[in-house]
C-alpha cells in the first residue's frame, strides 16, 4: 500500500489494531481491578456458599413433620436449639422438633426447609406452623452461586463491579490482568497555553489537550501531558523521550503534513515507521499513526472537532487493545433518527449529537450547526458514523450511535 495515500476509515481502524499487541500482565488484587481487563481464565478455588445456608431468620425444620400442614391442622414442634451465622452444630435434627437459625446461618443436618419467623407463633420453646411450603424454602444450597473448579471469567473480559464480587466468592484474591498504558500526550503551538498561564490577544488555551486527557484518564490510562511551541528540536527530543518513556504517544496538532506541521516532519525525520497519515474520515481526515522506537503514535489535527473524531474513532480503539480489550470501541446503543442527514459516498462522516427518550424509544437528534465548535463538543452525547457509500440516512431510521455521555433523558 502506498503510505502517502488516502485510505478509508475501516482500513485505518483495521491496520491500527493490526500494528498494537497488547501490553505485559500483571498479577492484582481482585478489589483493584475494576476497568482492567483479565489475561486469563478465572475459575473458583471454593464452593460458595460453602454449605447449605439459610436465607432467612427463622426456624429450620424436617418437611415431612410439616408437609400436610394447614390452617386446620396446625403443627407443634420443640425449638431444641438455635444458631446463627458462623456456627457451628453437632446434633442431628430429630422428628417433631425445630432449630432456631439467623440468616447465613448453617442449616443443621437433618433439616430441609426453613420457615421464615414471620410465619411461625412462638409460645415458650414451642412454635406453631399454621401455613404450608415448599421442600426446600428459604435454603441456599452449598455451591449454588459458585463451585469449586467453575469458569468464572474469561481472559479479555473487562472487570466490573459485579464480576469482581462473583470472582471474589470463588476464593480468589488475585488475578493476572493486562496492564494500563502510560501515555505521553503532546500538544504543538506557538499560541497554546496550558490552564493558568497567563492570556494574551492571539493566544489560546489548550482546551483539545485538556479533552484528550480528560478522555484518557476516563479510561484509566496514566497520562504525562504537555505543550510545545512550534520548535522542530523541542518536538523530536519531546518525541524520543516520550517513546522511552511511555506505551504509547497521543500528538495534538501540526498534523497536516505542510511546512508549518513540524510534528509530521519531526516524526518523519525520526525515522518512525508510518503506517498511515491522511484517513477518508470527516471530521479528522489529518489523523496518522505509526510506530517510533515500536511504541504507538498517534497524530491528531489540531482543529477541536478532527481532534476529538479522530482520536475516538482511530487512536482509542488502539489504546483499549494495550489494555487487551476486546471491544475497543465506545458503547453503541440502536437510536431513531431524528432528522434525515446527508453522507458522502467517498468517504465515512461523523456527527455528534444528543440523545432523548421519547415513548420509550432513544433518538438521536443531530448537532445543529452553530458558532461554538467546542459548545457542540461539550454537549453532544453520541456519535453517529455515516459509512462510506452511504448518500443519505432518512429521518425514523434506526441507527447505531456511540454514547459518548451515558446519562441522558
Amino acid at each position: 500500500m502506498n503510505k502517502n495515500q488516502t485510505i478509508g476509515f475501516r482500513t485505518a481502524c483495521q491496520l491500527t489494531i493490526d500494528h498494537i499487541a497488547p501490553l505485559a500482565h500483571v498479577s492484582m488484587p481482585v478489589g483493584d481491578c475494576v476497568g482492567y481487563v483479565s489475561a486469563e481464565d478465572v475459575h473458583a478455588d471454593v464452593d460458595s456458599p460453602s454449605i447449605n445456608m439459610s436465607m432467612k431468620d427463622g426456624y429450620a425444620v424436617k418437611f415431612d413433620d410439616i408437609k400436610k400442614v394447614s390452617n386446620e391442622k396446625p403443627v407443634n414442634l420443640r425449638v431444641t436449639g438455635s444458631i446463627s451465622a458462623g456456627q457451628r452444630i453437632m446434633d442431628i435434627m430429630q422428628s417433631g422438633t425445630a432449630y432456631r437459625i439467623l440468616t447465613g446461618a448453617k442449616v443443621p443436618e437433618g433439616a430441609d426447609t426453613v420457615i421464615a419467623e414471620e410465619f411461625v407463633s412462638v409460645s415458650g420453646n414451642r412454635i406453631m406452623i399454621k401455613e404450608s411450603t415448599k421442600a426446600g424454602k428459604n435454603i441456599l444450597s452449598r455451591g449454588s452461586d459458585t463451585q469449586k473448579g467453575q469458569p468464572l471469567l474469561k481472559r479479555g473480559e473487562q472487570m466490573t463491579p459485579g464480576k469482581i464480587g462473583f470472582i471474589v466468592s470463588g476464593g480468589r484474591k488475585s488475578i493476572r490482568v493486562y496492564r494500563k498504558p502510560d501515555i505521553a500526550i503532546i500538544a504543538t503551538g506557538d499560541e497554546v497555553l496550558l490552564p493558568g498561564q497567563t492570556f494574551s490577544e492571539g493566544r489560546l488555551y489548550a482546551s483539545n489537550l485538556l479533552t484528550l486527557n480528560s478522555w484518557c484518564r476516563d479510561y484509566g490510562f496514566n497520562i504525562d501531558m504537555g505543550a510545545i511551541k512550534d520548535n522542530k528540536n523541542a518536538i523530536k527530543e519531546r518525541l524520543i523521550k516520550a517513546v522511552e518513556q511511555k506505551d504509547a504517544v497521543l500528538t495534538s496538532g501540526g498534523a497536516w503534513g505542510s511546512d508549518k506541521d513540524l510534528m509530521v516532519t519531526s516524526l518523519n525525520e525520526l525515522g518512525w515507521e508510518k503506517i498511515y497519515h491522511h484517513v477518508r474520515l470527516g471530521p479528522g481526515k489529518a489523523a496518522g499513526f505509526g510506530l517510533l522506537n515500536r511504541k504507538p503514535i498517534f497524530i491528531l489535527p489540531g482543529g477541536p472537532p478532527s481532534n476529538l473524531v479522530a482520536f475516538l474513532q482511530l487512536a482509542l480503539p488502539g489504546l483499549l487493545r494495550l489494555c487487551g480489550d476486546r471491544n475497543r470501541h465506545l458503547p453503541e446503543i440502536p437510536a431513531t433518527l431524528f432528522s434525515s442527514l446527508k453522507g458522502q459516498t467517498d468517504w465515512t462522516q461523523a456527527v455528534l449529537g444528543r440523545l432523548k427518550i421519547e415513548n420509550q424509544n432513544t433518538v438521536f437528534y443531530p448537532d445543529k450547526k452553530n458558532n461554538s465548535r467546542l459548545k457542540s463538543m461539550a454537549e453532544a452525547q453520541a456519535l453517529l458514523l455515516i459509512p462510506e457509500g452511504v448518500s443519505e440516512m432518512a429521518a425514523n431510521k434506526i441507527v447505531r450511535v456511540q454514547v459518548l455521555n451515558p446519562r441522558f433523558e
